[in-house]
């Protein structure tokens, strides 16, 4: 498939998910108890919930953009600013924390130039931290989007991350 036609397939997707939205914004702004329905939406329809929409739904709702506001910063499953082109997760369980995860994680911090829940400036990558990924013997374990990377030291995350920037740079 070109790239011309899959970027056309991924704008036809994006409008119907908006489109969804809209819909739900229609069906569900007088029901009580639909902000945070309406916020899931919001976010599967533009990955975040952009302030534009935060105003929208506070007319549409008729509850202040200050508290949709204060719901959306309660609740960690809510982002206002959209993620980036690679999800890093680090796992900081039990296994992993015992495994040095903490000094993964300021690799991380330091390689990207951004901490915990946080975008780098080039929208490429989003740093999050987890609970626990599952793959308990191979702590300490990072995932960037859907690949596993495990028993890691400073070092091999280094090398983790230099091929994995490198391996973006070919693919642009």
């Amino acid at each position: 498939m070109s790239e011309m036609v899959i970027e056309e397939v991924k704008s036809t997707d994006r409008k119907k998910e908006i489109l969804n939205f809209k819909i739900d914004l229609i069906k569900k702004r007088k029901m009580s108890g639909s902000l945070i329905p309406l916020l899931q939406s919001a976010q599967d329809s533009y990955g975040y919930i952009p302030e534009k929409i935060i105003y929208y739904i506070s007319e549409l709702v008729d509850i202040p953009a200050a508290d949709i506001y204060g719901v959306i910063t309660f609740y960690s499953q809510f982002r206002l600013q959209p993620l980036g082109e690679n999800i890093i997760r680090i796992c900081e369980g039990t296994a992993c924390h015992v495994n040095g995860a903490k000094g993964i994680l300021s690799v991380l911090k330091n390689q990207l130039g951004v901490g915990v829940d946080e975008t780098s400036k080039d929208g490429k990558y989003s740093l999050q931290s987890v609970a626990c990924i599952g793959c308990c013997s191979l702590a300490p374990v990072i995932t960037i989007n859907d690949e596993t990377f495990g028993n890691l030291t400073p070092d091999s995350l280094r090398k983790v991350l230099k091929k994995f920037t490198n391996v973006e740079k070919e693919q642009v």
